[in-house]
């Protein structure tokens, strides 16, 4: 069960002044145990349901005041699912709860089964039944959302609410240990609310005309979901908090545009099918709210991105970030473009820098501190990008899903295929030194089973994903601060918790007081970058510091950092904001040291903390390819348009399509030869396939 940090992108071409970067791919690219082929050769359904089925439970739970479902007097066995699965040594699994197991009373601290994954689960099925006609997914789907429904309270103070947790016998466990916040699970806004109301609004769309009596109690208990988010968070619509200096929203579902845009999934797909007015005005509210925590653009952080947390100007991360998908269907259904630039943005900037920057990671608080890839990050990234790609028409959009996608083919850290078509199981995540989890639990297995949905719906994509192997990345390099020299007081420190409160340190720190330095090397370039210094900023402060850089015979100004420009701390849970702060001018190509110094004038008390810093090329890449096909992602965070070329294996055709930072398409052209060049534009991305 994932948690939010706090508790947890032919003539022309000569004419322009550019730097050249070769990317080599090899003429033939293994696979590493991905099944590869021609792109006309993916033809066999992706998606097999065998692991999530092996996952479903049935029970029978004894009375407990405020739960009941649908027609539970004439069928009281509801459908449940399990939270984990392990491996046995014969290579079955067996399948397991949360927390610690008790065999005297066969229980677990946290339960067998949650709310989280039974409504997730639910939506699996329901697009699988609607996109292909299973009578068997649209059974499970039915009691999947009878189970849900039945861990929604139903009556009192807490009405619509969710409990979480549930025991293998059925028994409610409102306060598991380890607890969850809120704490009991339904006394409160929760993500497990907000997952409730994406399966509920999934499946009255589904039922509306298929079973009518089962939509109407579907449309009770979504209103009454509706309505307890109504008193607990949109009765803050419209007000505002300061969080280091910057207004964000203070409606959203415990704070985070992550779980509101789980929420406004299934509040767009109900108000298409006819909700009501409490409904559409939610869903306006909730997107609003979402599109009002997007930020930077392709030179400065957040690259773009909507971020998940809206008490944190410093953290990202990929799992629940559906954000963008979240603002394309509320932007569909409400007919408001307004919110869908967000979500344009989120795709057509950020998303490329993620891709060459490392993928989809689990924590950027801002450095990439947690590089674990898991499904629920992978998926949340593709299905954003297919939804912002419905929304907008862009094909530029479908191709950077298919990069997305290549992480379950072996486009990731171990080189290893994720998930396994032939038994429908998926390895719960791969950390970025390639170490793998084994285990296949429900939350994998259900995002997993979510992108494959989407890729048999859009074959184009799918033929893409199978380029699962990673020939080169190209992209930001993270240099830690202490592993340079310091001078004049200033010293390494190692906090004893990495966290702050909103963001994390990526280990150690470099504290300089006022006259001190820090000789820092870096690598080596083919061409010019961003310098973005990785600061502690606090209010007040008037510790500053000037950074150089160049070769070992020269150094040049590239600006200087004012510590203590920042905003006040207003709401935020740690007084200032560890943030990437972007230099003003560009290491040279030649780079290979920064010479930081702080200001003699400063206070005494003033003291100039750095973390880490990120240099970013000025085009990064991403090059995936598998059995004479490929697949590359070029992006730019240039002021100007650039070029770069890309080896292609023998006297390959390839198809370079150029987008702007809109997602729109700018350049097309066909090339054929050894190397191919391709014009890369201003904060915009360039795909090459052949």
């Amino acid at each position: 069960m994932k948690r939010h940090p706090l508790l947890r992108l032919a003539t022309l071409l000569a004419a322009l002044v550019a730097a050249t970067i070769p990317i080599p791919v090899p003429a033939q690219a293994g696979s590493d145990g991905v099944t590869s082929g021609a792109p006309s050769s993916v033809t066999a359904p992706l998606t097999n349901l065998s692991h999530l089925d092996f996952l479903r439970e049935t029970v029978r739970p004894p009375s407990q005041p405020g739960h009941t479902t649908y027609r539970m007097a004439e069928s009281p066995d509801i459908g449940v699912l399990w939270t984990y699965a392990e491996p046995n040594p014969d290579g079955t699994f067996r399948r397991v709860g949360g927390g610690q197991y008790h065999p005297d009373t066969n229980t677990w601290g946290q339960g067998a089964y949650n709310a989280d994954d039974i409504s997730r689960a639910a939506v699996v099925y329901l697009r699988h039944w609607r996109q292909t006609g299973a009578t068997s997914s649209r059974e499970a789907a039915y009691e999947l959302l009878r189970g849900l429904t039945y861990l929604q309270t139903a009556t009192g103070p807490d009405a619509g609410n969710v409990v979480l947790w549930m025991q293998p016998d059925g028994t409610l466990n409102p306060s598991p240990d380890p607890k969850d916040s809120p704490d009991p699970s339904d006394s409160g806004p929760s993500y497990w609310l907000a997952r409730t109301v994406w399966a509920l609004g999934e499946g009255y769309a589904a039922w509306r005309d298929e079973d009518p009596h089962f939509a109407a109690f579907l449309r009770q208990r979504l209103d009454l979901a509706i309505a307890a988010l109504d008193r607990q968070v949109l009765v803050r619509y419209g007000q505002w908090l300061v969080i280091d200096g910057e207004r964000t929203p203070a409606w959203l579902i415990v704070d985070g545009a992550d779980a509101t845009a789980e929420a406004v999934l299934g509040l767009a797909a109900y108000v298409e099918a006819g909700g009501g007015p409490a409904a559409r005005q939610a869903l306006r509210r909730f997107a609003t709210g979402i599109a009002a925590v997007a930020g930077g653009d392709a030179r400065h952080w957040p690259f773009g991105a909507v971020r998940p947390w809206a008490v944190s100007r410093s953290v990202w991360h990929a799992w629940a970030s559906q954000m963008p998908a979240a603002l394309a269907r509320a932007g569909q259904v409400l007919g408001d473009p307004q919110l869908l630039a967000p979500a344009v943005t989120d795709s057509a900037v950020f998303t490329p820098w993620l891709l060459t920057s490392g993928g989809a990671d689990n924590g950027r608080l801002p450095t990439p501190v947690d590089r674990t890839q898991i499904a629920y990050g992978v998926d949340s990234r593709v299905e954003s990008l297919l939804a912002v790609a419905d929304a907008t028409g862009s094909a530029g959009f479908r191709q950077l899903a298919g990069a997305v996608a290549a992480w379950f083919f072996g486009a990731n850290a171990a080189g290893r295929q994720v998930y396994d078509p032939a038994t429908g199981r998926t390895l719960d995540g791969i950390s970025g030194d390639g170490h793998v989890n084994g285990n296949s639990g429900a939350e994998s297995t259900i995002h997993t089973l979510l992108t494959m949905l989407a890729l048999d719906a859009h074959p184009d994509v799918a033929a893409l994903a199978r380029n699962g192997h990673v020939v080169q990345r190209v992209g930001t390099t993270v240099v830690e601060a202490e592993q340079g020299t310091p001078e004049g007081g200033a010293a390494v420190v190692t906090p004893p918790s990495t966290w702050t409160g909103e963001s994390s340190f990526s280990g150690a720190y470099v504290s300089l007081p006022a006259g001190s330095a820090l000789s820092l090397p870096v690598p080596a370039s083919t061409q010019p970058r961003l310098v973005l210094p990785v600061v502690d900023l606090h209010p007040g402060s008037k510790a500053a510091t000037t950074w150089r850089g160049g070769d070992s015979s020269d150094v040049d100004i590239l600006g200087r950092v004012s510590h203590g420009k920042i905003g006040a701390q207003g709401a935020s849970p740690a007084p200032g904001a560890l943030l990437p702060v972007t230099l003003p001018v560009e290491l040279a190509a030649n780079g290979s040291r920064l010479e930081i110094s702080a200001a003699r004038h400063a206070s005494p008390t003033d003291t100039a903390v750095v973390d880490a810093v990120m240099l970013e090329p000025l085009v990064s890449s991403l090059v995936l390819a598998d059995d004479g096909h490929g697949l590359a992602v070029l992006h730019s965070a240039a002021r100007t348009p650039r070029v770069t070329s890309v080896a292609l294996p023998g006297n390959a055709n390839a198809v370079v399509d150029a987008y702007d930072s809109a997602g729109r398409l700018q350049l097309a052209h066909h090339a054929a030869g050894a190397q191919v060049p391709a014009k890369v534009l201003p904060g915009g991305f360039t795909i090459l396939r052949w």
